[in-house]
């Protein structure tokens, strides 16, 4: 591709220029940290959607910033903030702090952001040429320019001595076509999707950015990391061709100069869908002599303990790699990645009290009748609230899917199938698509995370199991969203499950978030959809 420069090694000082960003210092963690430095538990309620969000915005936990000091590692969604005490290893849930200049912009222009490299400041952006015009709508408005290779992504940068910025094209509308005819995909419709910087970050005396994209409606893009080296006045651009159009959600870098590993969250959107899974946590090994070419593993719910599907943000102390998602945090040894027993992970749940009388429990969520009594434990006067659903658009009324372990047993007459679009499955993934595709094993039973339930920006109900016939203004009489699953039967013509989980309405709740240790099958078992697969690949 074009203007591309191949990556060299290059032997400098350490820890000559320090990152400034809100939030971003590596902060070490310090053993005498002591628990009365935490902040003290409270008791913060899952949201109330207000006007003008969508119905799911409140399990919008995905993590926006991870800041950090000698007590605490703060985990920063719009709303909440998931707070971690170094002192004894506890977690406490506060209300959120994320500063205002975190929070999400409507209006795509890039303005100048600024990194301090050797106590002197370097300014920098990402943009599309030529310029889109945004109306007052916030619809787009692209020139009309039929030479793809006109339409460009450049990366400017203006150093301490100069104003006139410095311009690197990342890549062309041509460039992006040919990637998209490479990997097997049509180059028709496609078009430059808005670039963003999503990490700035400092390493042997470089400064490395990671670049994402707009996606949906044909808008695309490459994913690509630049560095810049003070010293030499010099680009080099990375563009790793397994990850051609995965969006980098942030990015850590480990090893030395010569031989830097490349830590990146990713993630893809489609139309009004921000949020799909993707590679998931991927460590990229650079081959000096062609770094678009390295070594890539990528970690995920499929193959992994990662806690969620969407690694949002990264946080590097020592040898602690933090990795912050909508479902959990994670906290691992990366240089021993591979062994599950160096991963520690917890995971965002909603729990509520129950009132004494107990409360009517439905089989799926727009049943009159109920199906069973929700009562109170011997040991336990809580019950865990797994998602909320509107019964009826029009009234906004809704119910509660809680945690019901006794379960309940469904056949549906939708069964298995292969997965049409193997190449955009996460790593570790099977190609069958079934009820419970976006449930993933755990070893002992399907599980699902908020970041697996994909969702859109218009409020349409996520895909569920049950059925997805609709009356009037009634949602689909889903079954679950987000109940465990045990796969009882499946066939190519119909599934039997069992779930555990049930429906409640929402005035008898007031849910309140915690963080629980994330459990692990001490008996794992093989996945059950490994030989369905099988069995649907065979001639």
């Amino acid at each position: 591709m074009k203007g591309i420069i191949l990556f060299f090694g290059i032997v400098l000082l350490l820890n000559a220029c320090t990152e400034t960003l809100d939030g971003s210092s590596q902060a070490v963690n310090n053993p005498k940290s002591k628990a009365q430095n935490c902040p003290k538990s409270t008791v913060v309620s899952l949201p109330i959607r207000k006007e003008g969000e969508s119905f799911y915005d409140r399990f919008d936990f995905h993590i926006r910033n991870i800041v950090t000091d000698a007590d605490t590692v703060k985990f920063q969604t719009l709303k909440q903030d998931f707070v971690f005490c170094r002192g004894d290893n506890t977690w406490t849930v506060q209300q959120g702090t994320l500063a205002k200049k975190l929070q999400p912009q409507n209006n795509p222009e890039s303005t100048y952001k600024t990194i301090d490299c050797q106590g002197k400041n370097y300014q920098y952006r990402v943009l599309i040429e030529p310029k889109f015009s945004l109306g007052a709508d916030n619809n787009v408005t692209r020139p009309n320019v039929p030479d793809p290779a006109q339409q460009k992504v450049v990366f400017e940068l203006v150093t301490p001595n100069s104003k006139k910025p410095q311009r690197q094209t990342l890549y062309t509308l041509k460039d992006l076509q040919q990637a998209a005819v490479k990997q097997g995909y049509s180059a028709s419709g496609t078009q430059l999707g808005f670039p963003r910087i999503t990490a700035a970050v400092i390493h042997e005396n470089r400064i490395w950015w990671s670049v994402a994209f707009g996606q949906g409606e044909g808008d695309n893009g490459i994913a690509t990391i630049v560095s810049y080296d003070p010293q030499a006045n010099k680009f080099t651009l990375i563009q790793p061709q397994e990850l051609w159009s995965q969006q980098i959600t942030d990015l850590i870098i480990t090893g030395n100069a010569n031989s830097p590993t490349f830590w990146m969250g990713t993630n893809r959107s489609g139309e009004g869908t921000p949020y799909i899974p993707a590679k998931g946590l991927v460590a990229y090994r650079l081959d000096p002599q062609n770094p678009n070419s390295g070594s890539l593993r990528a970690y995920t719910v499929y193959n992994s303990p990662l806690v969620g599907a969407i690694p949002d943000k990264l946080r590097l102390e020592n040898d602690i790699l933090w990795v912050g998602t909508a479902n959990g945090v994670c906290q691992l040894n990366w240089q021993a990645v591979d062994n599950p027993k160096s991963w520690s992970c917890w995971r965002f749940a909603a729990m509520a009290k129950l009132p004494q009388e107990g409360l009517p429990l439905y089989s799926a969520l727009t049943n009159k009748t109920s199906a069973a009594k929700l009562s109170l434990a011997k040991n336990d006067k809580t019950v865990e609230v797994l998602w909320w659903s509107p019964i009826n658009l029009q009234t906004r009324k809704g119910r509660y899917e809680v945690r019901y372990p006794q379960g309940f047993t469904v056949t549906l007459d939708q069964g298995a199938s292969l997965y049409q679009f193997k190449r955009s499955l996460p790593p570790g993934k099977l190609p069958v698509d079934w009820s419970g595709f976006e449930w993933h094993w755990n070893g002992d039973r399907f599980v699902r995370g908020f970041d697996e339930v994909v969702i859109d920006a218009f409020g349409i109900s996520p895909r569920g199991i049950g059925s997805n016939r609709v009356e009037g203004n009634s949602q689909p009489n889903w079954n679950a969203i987000r109940g465990d699953l045990e796969l009882l039967n499946l066939s190519p013509k119909s599934t039997r499950v069992k779930y555990d989980s049930g429906w409640v309405d929402e005035t008898k709740l007031n849910p309140y978030l915690i963080i629980l240790p994330q459990e692990r099958s001490q008996n794992p078992q093989p996945n059950p959809i490994e030989t369905i697969a099988k069995q649907l690949q065979s001639p």
